[in-house]
């Protein structure tokens, strides 16, 4: 399966249509009560992807985007996966547009409850490096971002090996990064990173 037709929140928008087929009811009141279900947590997440999905069509030639990669047998995915001459990068889409955000060296605060968004992130990079670099051949390094929504977004310190990034920022952000890539090797990765095989290992190649 070639991964780089998939939608922006495509993965989390079809759970929360399954959880809303499944429970139609239920859904509705809990959205008329305004109620934090699984349903509203991937919908919300999904409104996120889609918004940076479409901040992430300002980056020019050269780059390439993959959305919604599924990894391993489980449901995960991960939200954006960026390739370009300054490198490999997973994105994280964190959609708090009504909340408060407040990042520190070693801290993601919401509304003043820490997240684990940190150390989930580094773990989504590792993953990714691991499984490309298998599938190219050679090493791949891979860089976790977090892109945040936020109503306001405080970061008092960036974390040294997690790049947070507010949303409107994040196609600026990755065209001044300094270059790392030849434009050979970009493709060549991009050629793997959009098979459903890398991510998935004991899937069967497609083609």
């Amino acid at each position: 399966q070639d991964l780089s037709t998939n939608r922006p929140g495509q993965a989390a928008r079809e759970k929360a249509v399954e959880l809303k087929r499944a429970a139609p009811v239920k859904t509705f009141i809990a959205r008329a009560l305004n109620v934090h279900t699984d349903e509203r947590g991937f919908r919300v997440g999904a409104d996120g992807e889609e918004e940076v999905g479409r901040r992430l069509r300002a980056l020019g030639e050269g780059w390439h985007v993959i959305h919604a990669v599924p990894v391993g047998e489980k449901d995960s995915d991960i939200d954006h996966v960026v390739i370009g001459r300054p490198g490999v990068f997973t994105l994280n889409t964190k959609n708090h547009s009504k909340s408060k955000v407040w990042v520190a060296e070693h801290s993601f605060m919401v509304n003043r409850q820490k997240k684990e968004y940190l150390r989930n992130s580094r773990f989504e990079a590792e993953r990714a490096s691991k499984l490309l670099s298998a599938a190219c051949g050679f090493d791949v390094s891979v860089e976790p971002i977090i892109v945040v929504m936020a109503a306001e977004l405080t970061i008092k310190a960036q974390p040294t090996d997690v790049h947070v990034v507010g949303r409107k920022r994040i196609s600026k952000w990755l065209s001044k990064r300094p270059p790392a890539l030849t434009p050979e090797r970009v493709e060549e990765i991009y050629g793997f990173a959009r098979r459903d095989s890398t991510w998935r290992p004991g899937a069967r190649p497609s083609g």
